[in-house]
């Protein structure tokens, strides 16, 4: 009897944690299969609903599928087009479909009414060079009934690193008429996947590389310059609305184009320590262009390392987010979520996450009448996570409110977070729950960036509303420009005291809005985490010693402190690295047993490196080492040493004889 109770015990103790257990992403947004015919291949390009609700689907292969009753358990596919060139966006207007081929933009109609397309239009071509990057995407329709498409840039033969313009108009947006003309709009793009239209303004995606620290979404202004400057040689043609040239470019910014003695050209490397150029001091550096960075940052490695398709999450549609955005990502198979607001004029806003765990890569998005959002993916020659190459899923609400930041808008002297439910009054008024840092990339035509001049805030008070939906933050020494990453892990809801489904948000702060500040004396500045002030209750005798008291810290900046490096006796489980993993963005590209965009941790185990040198090579990578790898490592010195050598400890793991199930990690 004494054995059952205990058991029993036991099981009610379990069940009362489980019960405790904040909700997930995946408790409120289902990921759905959409059941293609056997042998499908669908590397999806493009994707657009119908009138009728039917799903058009435009794969990289060239085929365009039509999907009756797409929401249905069994789907209809029928196949409306092939033997195009690398279809990578489509789109539905006025009876007739419009993709974005390699080299131009079509039409194509049904005119026979027998369900395949009978009429193939050239509305407009555009040059190629032909080399293999030269991918075009789009279109997307402009309220004015117009279309825009990108062109991707080529990239070196020698420097194969390098960003090139090789024909007009690589690495421009296009607008194009129904008619045929095309009006260049803008450039400085480098990989522009992701097109999206929002207040009736363009804006793009583009993803981390040579001149692009970072991924973000960018509105796109007729005439703007939005930082890689490859397309800057066609500005010189009569119908650009671009002035600035390459030659005022590069007489103020320095491309790195190097030789050894040989006379081959050297690849430029991140230098530490340096006093780097950054992207919004272009704006200064030329007042007469009209410089535009990024309306929000999508940090490298947690919110996506390929920024993809943009769309508006349209009204009665997951519930409290409509009308703000979603950004996919191809590397990571994952959505992010946009909210945005203008200040001074300027868009500007904060970005989260919002749903993990697809397929393969997500490139492309469209929402169905039910409100659910198609997702529409590939990997092939990109690399991405997930267990495929190539797939069509659909995202569905089950219409239960998560307890999530719905919003961060930027204040005087601040920020100020609305919560889809209440919080929990006594953890959102204290300081302790929050953490505000600022950080940047810099502007350089090395691959990608890390994150620079970080920097932690100090938080001074808290002003939570009377219904427990905002919190208004008082954070000192904002810096234009910057990201800044609101980390909230200490509020909890009045419900359940739950913990925030996603906890940190990252607002990039354009500008910082005029308006009326908060007193401290209409806030509160309670902070359990500072220590209080003991006094000694009797003087000290000779065999016992006054401790001194802690003050507590009432202002100023507080420091980032780097953890120690320390030596381990065995080597960490994967769940004990898997949120350094996450935080740090290894897993962005690498996974345990299985290549991805960089080699497996398994295949890094195989070279039998000491962990110090695993460290020294996450600081500072020899791609060299890796030859079947296109994309390059990036240089991580920002990874604390004692975060490296754990990571360092945990992939010598895997090399053992019982791998990765003796590190904790099932098998992929």
């Amino acid at each position: 009897m004494k054995k059952l109770l205990t058991t029993l015990f036991a099981i009610a103790s379990l069940t009362a944690v489980k019960a405790q257990e904040s909700p997930k992403e995946e408790d409120f947004f289902k990921i759905l299969k959409v059941t293609a015919p056997e042998g499908t291949l669908l590397e999806v390009g493009g994707l657009t609903v119908l009138p009728d609700g039917s799903l058009g689907v435009a794969t990289r292969r060239g085929d365009v599928w039509i999907v009756e009753n797409p929401t249905s358990r069994k789907p209809f596919f029928r196949k409306f087009a092939s033997g195009l060139h690398e279809i990578l966006g489509l789109t539905y207007k006025d009876g007739a479909l419009y993709c974005a081929q390699r080299g131009e933009l079509t039409k194509m109609v049904d005119t026979n009414k027998d369900g395949k397309a009978d009429v193939f239009e050239t509305i407009y071509a555009w040059p190629l060079s032909g080399h293999y990057h030269e991918y075009s995407f789009g279109p997307k329709i402009a309220p004015d009934g117009t279309f825009f498409v990108t062109a991707n840039v080529a990239f070196g033969d020698e420097e194969w690193w390098r960003g090139e313009s090789r024909v007009p108009w690589r690495g421009w947006t296009m607008n194009i008429t129904e008619s045929g003309t095309m009006q260049p709009w803008a450039t400085g793009m480098r990989s522009p996947c992701g097109l999206g239209i929002y207040d009736g303004q363009l804006f793009y995606a583009d993803n981390q590389g040579d001149w692009m620290g970072s991924g973000g979404i960018v509105h796109v202004k007729k005439g703007a310059f939005v930082g890689h400057p490859a397309g800057l040689r066609w500005t010189g043609m009569a119908n650009s609305p671009v002035k600035l040239t390459p030659e005022q470019f590069y007489a103020k910014i320095d491309e790195r184009r190097r030789r050894d003695e040989n006379g081959r050209a050297i690849k430029p490397e991140n230098v530490v320590n340096e006093t780097p150029a950054l992207l919004y001091s272009m704006k200064e550096q030329f007042p007469s262009a009209d410089i535009q960075t990024p309306a929000v940052w999508l940090p490298h490695g947690i919110l996506g390392i390929s920024n993809s398709e943009i769309v508006e999450i349209p009204q009665g549609a997951f519930g409290p987010f409509e009308g703000q955005l979603l950004v996919g990502d191809q590397g990571m198979s994952k959505i992010s979520r946009v909210f945005m607001e203008k200040v001074n004029g300027e868009y500007q806003g904060g970005a989260i996450e919002f749903r993990n765990g697809f397929r393969s890569g997500v490139l492309r998005m469209a929402w169905g009448k039910d409100g659910s959002l198609f997702v529409g993916e590939t990997n092939r020659g990109w690399g991405s996570a997930g267990e495929a190459n190539e797939g069509l899923q659909r995202l569905a609400w089950n219409g239960t409110m998560p307890f999530e930041m719905r919003t961060v808008k930027a204040m005087p002297d601040g920020f100020e977070v609305e919560f889809t439910k209440p919080v929990d009054r006594k953890s959102a008024e204290d300081l302790a729950s929050y953490r505000v840092e600022s950080f940047i990339y810099k502007y350089h035509s090395v691959y990608g960036s890390p994150t620079i001049n970080k920097e932690a805030l100090p938080i001074k008070g808290v002003k939570v509303s009377a219904d427990g939906l905002k919190a208004r933050l008082i954070v000192g020494d904002l810096r234009k420009y910057y990201i800044h990453q609101l980390t909230l892990d200490g509020v909890r809801g009045e419900e359940g005291s739950y913990s925030l489904v996603h906890p940190i948000a990252y607002y990039t702060l354009n500008n910082i809005p005029d308006g009326q500040k908060l007193a401290l004396s209409e806030v509160s500045t309670k902070n359990s985490a500072m220590a209080p002030v003991t006094t000694p209750a009797a003087p000290p005798t000779a065999d016992k010693k006054v401790v001194p008291a802690k003050k507590p810290v009432t202002g100023g900046k507080p420091k980032l402190v780097e953890g120690q490096a320390v030596t381990m006796a065995k080597a960490p489980t994967y769940e004990e690295v898997k949120g350094l993993l996450t935080r740090h963005t290894c897993a962005a590209c690498h996974q345990a047993n299985k290549r991805q965009v960089g080699p497996a941790f398994s295949d890094v185990a195989k070279r039998k490196y000491t962990n110090d040198q695993i460290v020294d090579l996450i600081y500072s990578p020899k791609p060299k080492n890796w030859p079947d790898y296109a994309t390059e490592m990036p240089p991580m010195p920002q990874v604390p040493k004692a975060d490296a050598l754990k990571i360092a400890a945990w992939i010598n793991s895997l090399g053992a004889s019982a791998k990765s199930e003796a590190a904790g990690e099932p098998k992929p």
